[in-house]
C-alpha cells in the first residue's frame, strides 16, 4: 500500500535492525536503523563502511542523506 504524499517512508518495523544501503558512487554502509525523516534520511549506529570483499572500515554514528540511497536490505528478520 502507498503512504499518502506529504507523509514520508514507513520505516518503522526497521527501527533497531542491521541495514546494507547502497549509495552513489559506489558505495556501502551497514548499521543499525535508530532513526528517519520524511525525506528517508537515515540514522545508523554501530556502521562500518564496506570498501571490498574483505575490507570494512568503522565509522560509528552516521546520518545518510534520502537522495543519495540507491537501495536498501534488511538483513535482521521482520516480526
Amino acid at each position: 500500500m502507498a503512504s499518502k504524499q506529504g507523509y514520508g517512508p514507513d520505516l518503522k518495523k526497521y527501527m533497531d535492525k542491521h541495514l546494507d544501503i547502497r549509495l552513489n558512487a559506489n558505495r556501502r554502509v551497514i548499521g543499525v536503523l535508530r532513526g528517519f525523516d520524511q525525506f528517508m534520511n537515515l540514522v545508523l549506529e554501530e556502521s562500518v563502511e564496506v570498501v571490498g570483499k574483505d575490507e570494512k572500515n568503522p565509522i560509528g554514528t552516521v546520518m545518510i542523506r534520502g537522495n543519495s540511497v540507491v537501495l536498501w536490505e534488511c538483513l535482521d528478520k521482520i516480526n
